[in-house]
């Protein structure tokens, strides 16, 4: 056991606690901003694909005004386009490696974007930050999609008719009757993804965020001493993520007691 971890390499990685907190505060900031960034986009998308946008509806009808009952022409006219995007975002992106997607982000599209070379906090970089944010966005943003498209269907239909019923546009429907009670049901599920981003952003210490496996790497580097590192990250990791997953577990009991009758 002793020639697996030796006690006495802990005092030596402790000369580098400063990077371990460093990392953890990136890596807080990452996840909060990642699922910020996952939610707005997943709701762009759970919109579009629960869209009714077909603009080529037309050609489904006869002379007479009537819809055709099959043929080429009722099936072109019932592609939804936004609809189709959507769902083709959330597969593919739902089908490949978080890291391939963080590499093709960094190395492609920033390649020929140009971002501002500056850093905040002291020590975090914007130009590796700032992609690896939007990398881990785009991923977080197709499971939240399928998270909030599953909340919106499971709001009773009838509250629609009775929105519309009170003159409720289409808008105000989504915004004051069908969004609120969706979020409520989908709010632990939600909760669930910002642990599971907290555990993949370590993948953007790859192109130089400097997170909680970064130091891992920077002490690894300076002191050639590899399991003690991961096991302080281990632990810096699972002080993350259990509380947080037991704060969660405690609203969702709350908030399934208040469903009750």
């Amino acid at each position: 056991m002793d020639s697996f971890v030796k006690l006495s390499n802990f005092p030596v990685i402790m000369g580098y606690r400063q990077l371990f907190l460093q990392g953890l505060l990136v890596t807080v900031l990452l996840s909060l901003l990642t699922v910020l960034v996952g939610f707005v986009l997943a709701l762009i998308l759970a919109l579009m694909r629960l869209s009714n946008f077909r603009p080529l509806g037309f050609l489904g009808l006869n002379e007479e005004g009537f819809e055709l009952d099959g043929g080429w022409r009722s099936v072109v006219s019932k592609f939804n386009p936004l609809s189709f995007l959507a769902t083709a975002y959330v597969e593919i992106l739902r089908s490949t490696p978080v890291l391939v997607q963080v590499f093709i982000i960094y190395y492609g599209v920033f390649s020929i974007i140009q971002l501002p070379s500056f850093t905040f906090f002291g020590f975090v970089k914007f130009e590796r930050f700032f992609p690896g944010v939007v990398a881990l966005g785009m991923n977080s943003g197709a499971y939240l999609c399928e998270i909030i498209r599953s909340g919106i269907q499971s709001v009773d239909g009838g509250q629609t008719e009775a929105a519309r019923s009170l003159g409720l546009s289409q808008i105000q429907n989504l915004r004051f009757i069908i969004l609120p009670q969706a979020i409520k049901n989908i709010l632990p599920a939600i909760a669930n993804e910002f642990v599971v981003i907290i555990k993949e952003s370590s993948i953007t210490y790859t192109i130089g965020v400097q997170d909680i496996m970064s130091a891992v790497n920077a002490v690894k580097g300076a002191t050639f001493i590899i399991v003690e590192p991961l096991l302080v990250a281990t632990a810096i990791y699972f002080c993350l993520c259990f509380p947080t997953s037991k704060i969660i577990a405690y609203f969702e009991r709350r908030m399934s007691r208040g469903d009750r009758r």
